[in-house]
């Protein structure tokens, strides 16, 4: 085949048979790409909202829920793009869900409310600092 010369045309029911030819636990590039951008995001959404919460410890003054929708919110989308196991991806995103649905309809933040979270996020912090991944292979 000339280097001009185009493959013919497929039909979209034979494009994905093509895809599926990737060996098993193979992530195409476009879903790379968005547990990279789940990761982030969750992340970040993580720190702003433990970011309200440590300093409104550490000054003493009262905060709002909405710290704590932007913190679980941020877990939920950091579990969905991190854990890999399913019952445990959507019991942790139902888990965080269900904890910021309740302190929106509770509607305040105690002090326990701010601590727990606080050493909670210390405490996974220093898991995940400390734990070496398995190397696969």
């Amino acid at each position: 085949m000339a280097p001009t010369d185009l493959p013919p045309p497929q039909d979209p029911s034979q494009r994905s048979s093509a895809k599926s030819t990737q060996p098993e636990g193979q992530d195409s590039g476009s879903d790379h790409q968005m547990r990279v951008i789940g990761l982030m995001v969750g992340t970040a959404l993580m720190f702003i909202g433990f970011l309200n919460v440590f300093l409104s410890i550490s000054g003493g003054f009262e905060i709002n829920v909405v710290p704590f929708l932007i913190y679980f919110g941020g877990l939920a989308v950091w579990a969905n793009a991190a854990i890999e196991m399913p019952a445990v991806r959507y019991g942790v995103m139902t888990g965080a869900i269900g904890l910021a649905l309740g302190f929106f309809h509770y509607g305040e933040v105690l002090f326990w409310h701010k601590q727990v979270v606080f050493w909670a996020t210390v405490l996974i912090v220093m898991y995940f600092m400390f734990n070496e991944p398995k190397k696969s292979g």
